[in-house]
């Protein structure tokens, strides 16, 4: 069978008609995918350098760093596609069908996530501060990407999850450095208060831990059933809270028996029938 001179021309033409007219698309998406492959390394590099000077976590900053090359490299493909002429809405329907599905089986990780995102970011607690959040109070032992680690006063491990703690109240009581305590004691009315308040203030003040400044505070609170209860609030460190707390006891304590005050004595009435 002998093909006919006048067919292999067209074929030819055909032939070339095609490669007029798809070569330049296919050079200019190939232009867009090398540089828009350079680009995003670019930015890739840029956004760990400023996640770095965020000091975010290093757990943090691959994942984020892998979330954007990818998301970038996806759009790069679509657009590479429409380019040559591939249509394209099919598959970003496909895209975004999946990205939702994905989206609401992983609803509440993906809180969690964000919550540990705007964590790290705004920091409202680092690594060994001391916090209350979600009813929960312990030292932050770590802090991931979907929950933060707390190491409770009598060592249990509270895991709370970051999108609730982010959402919710947190109190930093380790953020300013300096905590105020509250001890309070109670005194016979019979004393002279305000002797019993500079006999314990000069004793708080040798304390070492105990801050000059802002200097510690004794207040009156209460008088009840012939007693009077004194509120002592020294200022201290953070990491010196709990130890100050104990001593301000047994330096109240000390002070009592040293220059004998007494305390309120308790009466009772008994009736008889």
């Amino acid at each position: 069978m002998k093909i006919k001179p006048l067919n292999i021309e067209k074929h030819i033409e055909h032939v070339i008609s095609i490669l007029i007219e798809y070569t330049p698309r296919v050079i200019g998406a190939l232009v867009v995918l090398f540089v828009g492959l350079w680009l995003i390394k670019r930015l890739s590099k840029l956004a760990t350098r400023s996640m770095e000077n965020r000091d975010l976590d290093v757990s943090l900053r691959t994942f984020l760093r892998s979330l954007i090359s990818i998301g970038l490299k996806v759009v790069l493909i679509v657009t590479v596609a429409g380019m040559i002429g591939i249509g394209t809405t099919s598959f970003v329907t496909i895209l975004g069908a999946a990205g939702l599905a994905v989206g609401l089986a992983l609803q509440g990780s993906l809180s969690n996530f964000a919550g540990g995102v705007l964590i790290l970011i705004f920091k409202p607690y680092r690594v060994g501060d001391t916090i209350e959040a979600q009813g929960q109070n312990g030292s932050v032992k770590e802090i991931q990407i979907f929950n933060t680690i707390l190491l409770t006063a009598d060592l249990k491990t509270i895991i709370l999850p970051n999108g609730a703690v982010s959402n919710g109240t947190i109190v930093n009581f380790t953020k300013n450095g300096v905590l105020r305590g509250d001890v309070q004691v109670t005194i016979s009315t019979a004393n002279d208060v305000d002797k019993v308040k500079e006999l314990l203030m000069e004793a708080l003040l040798k304390h070492e831990h105990i801050l000059k400044d802002p200097k510690p505070e004794i207040t009156a609170i209460r008088i009840v059933d012939n007693s009077v209860t004194l509120s002592i609030k020294p200022y201290g460190s953070a990491d010196h809270y709990v130890m100050i707390h104990s001593d301000v006891v047994q330096i109240a304590k000390s002070v009592f028996e040293k220059h004998g005050i007494t305390s309120a004595i308790q009466q009772r009435i008994v009736l008889n029938g």
